[in-house]
């Protein structure tokens, strides 16, 4: 497929985050966009602000007129989380229009750019917001695809300068792995940060997540590079040079680590130096190693040691990544859109050696049924290092309900000292009761929608 002839592009599910980003960019290039989506969120609204038609009932006879009357010159994007029965999918099937998922249009915009691609279970959206931003900070012309908002620039995606070639274009993407949507990408650079077992729903299996994970870095370019986290098994699968990394071991690593001022202060090993004193705004042992990769890989296509010391002194986070809500002397409210249990892991044991004095109580929402089946006793023994455990009902997203998993096979394995299972609608009484000292809220379904009435209540207390 080219995009030659295509004037108009229609969204289903367009105020997915990544499906919004590939929505701006091709609106800023001077498409026509259009889409459907079953919720207004704020994204939606920004979105139509920009200038994007976009309705919420699934209905044809909303899909723009001209879309439908110029099928040859319409390009209809859709993500997989929209049902293969869903009224507008059929129709537009039906008709004879292309349809593309939003990866393999991700590939294809990426494969006329240099790309540098992260991937991983978790952490890819944290590094490579952090590529990003040292790219664009060090002045490199760029463009990003993130699957997260962009604290420093209130976005998910960047647009880059014009450039006749775009192959001096650097464009960085989150790699998904759900639903093997980055086996589009045929990387330059790629880094790895994890490859746990998960969306057991679509792969079935760990070794199938392997398997994919192998497939994806085999397809970065022989003259590429691989940047991945040390125990990973995947150099074998790939034919470009192969760099590990971590927290303290590897070709890149991090050296002199401390927490002063609740900053995350480090020096960057690399092979041919060292980048000293990088302090981090953002919170995280986990996210110092996302640091050390992100630092790798801008190392890698020239920018220099000084300016990623200064881009990752500036980076200030993702949305929903370690972001502070309420920081005061005598109150910190946290949220994070953890939800796995090694994420999960990785943040409370942050949060604990950033603030080792004060009792943490972990609002937790478990997302997906078959994720809270296949994870259960792991997120009951993640969730225990938090001092006080508030467990709500699981987030089904896309899934429907299966017998016998509930919140409760992760709140009977839990062992911290206090711990409650309840509703959205009793959480406020909780806290009215047990007033926490520092409060942290951890999902990723509709928890944040609960955040500015926490806060209020937090803040009154």
């Amino acid at each position: 497929m080219t995009l030659n002839n295509i004037k108009y592009v229609y969204f289903l599910g367009i105020g997915g985050i990544g499906m919004s980003a590939l929505a701006r960019w091709f609106l800023v290039n001077g498409y026509e966009v259009a889409g459907y989506d079953k919720t207004v969120t704020p994204l939606t609204t920004t979105l139509q602000d920009e200038g994007m038609v976009i309705h919420f009932d699934e209905d044809i006879e909303q899909i723009p007129d001209h879309f439908r009357q110029n099928k040859a010159q319409t390009l209809v994007i859709y993500t997989p989380a929209v049902p293969k029965n869903h009224a507008e999918y059929v129709y537009l099937t039906e008709q004879g229009f292309t349809l593309q998922k939003r990866s393999q249009v991700l590939g294809l915009l990426a494969s006329r750019m240099t790309t540098i691609a992260v991937a991983g279970t978790h952490g890819k959206t944290t590094t490579s917001s952090m590529v990003a931003h040292i790219l664009r900070h060090a002045g490199v012309n760029c463009a990003a695809f993130l699957g997260g908002i962009t604290q420093n620039y209130q976005t998910n995606f960047l647009l880059n300068d014009p450039a006749e070639d775009l192959s001096k274009v650097i464009c960085v993407v989150e790699a998904d792995e759900f639903d093997r949507s980055f086996l589009t990408l045929y990387p330059n650079v790629a880094i790895v940060t994890s490859t746990d077992a998960d969306h057991l729903d679509i792969y079935g299996d760990h070794d199938s997540v392997l398997d994919s994970f192998g497939a994806f870095v085999s397809q970065i370019k022989p003259d590429g590079a691989l940047f991945m986290r040390k125990g990973l098994a995947l150099a074998a699968q790939t034919p470009a040079t192969v760099f590990e990394y971590s927290l303290q071991e590897g070709s890149y690593r991090a050296d002199n680590l401390r927490i002063e001022n609740a900053r995350f202060q480090f020096n960057l090993v690399y092979p041919g130096g060292v980048i000293e004193d990088i302090a981090l705004l953002l919170p995280g042992f986990h996210n110092v190693e996302n640091a050390v990769a992100a630092g790798a890989a801008a190392l890698q296509v020239g920018v220099s040691p000084e300016a990623v010391r200064e881009g990752l002194n500036t980076y200030k986070g993702v949305k929903r990544r370690f972001e502070y809500i309420l920081k005061t002397d005598s109150k910190v409210f946290i949220d994070d859109y953890a939800h796995h249990p090694a994420e999960v892991e990785a943040f409370l044991t942050s949060l604990k050696a950033l603030y080792p004095d004060r009792a943490v109580t972990a609002i937790f929402q478990p997302h997906l049924y078959t994720r809270t089946r296949d994870f259960a006793n792991e997120f009951a023994e993640s969730l225990s290092i938090a001092d006080r455990v508030i467990l709500l009902d699981i987030y089904p997203a896309r899934e429907l309900p299966i017998e016998g998993v509930s919140a409760d096979l992760i709140y009977q394995n839990i062992k911290s000292p206090q711990k409650w299972q309840c509703s959205k609608s009793e959480l406020s009484q909780i806290l009215a009761q047990n007033p926490p000292e520092l409060l942290a809220t951890i999902g990723a379904g509709d928890i944040d929608q609960m955040i500015p009435t926490l806060k209020k209540q937090f803040g009154d207390q």
